[in-house]
């Protein structure tokens, strides 16, 4: 399993990393699969001391993009055409472990799946997702950088 990040320098700068608290763990080439970890801040919690929904899926969303950006070495990220989400149960502040996986990756459509489970291994939520592969963007082509 390769720890070291598949992704260019610039791949931990992206503001949405800050905001979410993610970590890269490691990549598995063999399987297409990528490991974070995020650090989910009380901000991103509602008063019934979980995650939002929708914040939920932003978790899922980068661990499946992460999973393609890093099976492409940096060259291709996803563009979401959806996204669909199961809530299994109520995501507190602390830590959450995410798993993505590139299910298939063709020319024109790619089908990521991802999982976030707490420290202790129990499912949290899960995803699919079919996407566009486009080629990815540097904070510099885009302004941010």
């Amino acid at each position: 399993m390769n720890t070291t990040s598949p992704f260019p320098e610039d791949a931990g700068d992206s503001p949405h990393m800050s905001l979410l608290g993610s970590e890269f763990v490691s990549f598995d080439e063999a399987t297409s699969t990528a490991i974070m970890r995020f650090t989910v801040k009380r901000e991103m919690t509602t008063w019934r001391g979980g995650v939002q929904g929708g914040l939920v899926a932003g978790y899922l969303d980068d661990v499946m993009g992460f999973a393609y950006v890093a099976a492409t070495s940096g060259e291709s990220a996803p563009l979401n055409l959806e996204i669909s989400m199961s809530l299994i149960r109520l995501i507190p502040e602390g830590v959450l472990i995410g798993t993505g996986r590139v299910v298939k990756a063709g020319r024109k459509v790619i089908i990521l799946e991802g999982e976030l489970h707490s420290e202790d291994g129990k499912l949290m939520a899960r995803a699919t997702s079919t996407a566009l592969p486009t080629p990815r963007p540097s904070a510099t082509e885009t302004g941010m950088g």
